[in-house]
């Protein structure tokens, strides 16, 4: 591999780690406003609130990984 492609996946491996990572604090603070720990609306607005927050962070953990490494598959692998 040449230095520009081996910069390439560097730069793409830590966008998937960074991804993976967001959603699982979004999962956390999803978890966080269902149980109440904080208050932005009142109840029941922060429960939902909080479910809205742990789809989203569910999505960027465990699907947007997955879309992105599909999108930057070399042509010829599969």
């Amino acid at each position: 591999m040449t230095d520009a492609a081996d910069a390439l996946a560097k730069k793409r491996f830590f966008a998937l780690n960074a991804i993976r990572i967001t959603g699982a604090i979004f999962v956390l603070a999803g978890f966080v406003l269902i149980r109440g720990g904080w208050a932005l609306a009142g109840q029941p607005a922060d429960r939902w609130i909080g479910v809205a927050i742990v789809l989203v962070g569910l999505f960027d953990f465990a699907v947007m990984p997955k879309i992105l490494a599909r999108r930057w598959r070399s042509p010829g692998a599969r």
